[in-house]
């Protein structure tokens, strides 16, 4: 559990909560929801609560004075096709609410995130998202996320882009 508080945000606590949460099933609601309004239909990547346990992985939630407002977790990736490659953690269900955006939420969480990937021996972080999510794209691109392979089930989707990070320079 890690606290920040400034007179911009008020007080934020990042809590590792694991992603079977009740908080984190509720944000995960909320992000589907904003794949609904920006895509037609939510997200249909298959998503397991062990899949984001350590050592395999992790969830983390931000609290904005005391009430869940952005969310975030990583899960371990194996070599496989479409140039997935031992030590790759896949970014998943990063969200802010709308009424807690544009306080650097998504950039503090981020940021933990591939902390505790390379604590972890992760040595790469990928993610899929879509040109639907200007914002999110302009963010992972500013933290050093480059275009990598498509990978997962909107690899073929027209609208997908597909990201990576090598995270030996990310701590």
């Amino acid at each position: 559990m890690e606290s920040t508080a400034t007179k911009d945000t008020g007080t934020v606590e990042f809590r590792v909560t694991g992603y079977a949460h009740p908080d984190a099933q509720a944000l995960s609601a909320e992000v589907q929801q904003e794949y609904v309004r920006r895509y037609g239909e939510p997200d249909d990547t298959v998503m397991h609560p062990e899949d984001f346990e350590a050592p395999a992985g992790l969830f983390m939630i931000a609290y904005l004075d005391g009430r869940p407002v952005a969310c975030g977790g990583w899960r371990a990736k194996q070599a496989g096709p479409d140039g997935l490659r031992d030590g790759d953690a896949e970014l998943k269900r990063m969200f802010v609410i709308p009424d807690a955006r544009g306080r650097g939420l998504a950039r503090a969480v981020l940021r933990r995130l591939e902390r505790t990937a390379v604590e972890a021996s992760r040595t790469r972080f990928i993610l899929e998202t879509g040109t639907e999510q200007p914002e999110a794209i302009a963010l992972y691109e500013s933290e050093g996320y480059v275009a990598i392979r498509k990978f997962g089930i909107y690899k073929d989707h027209p609208l997908s882009v597909c990201l990576g990070k090598e995270l030996v320079e990310a701590v």
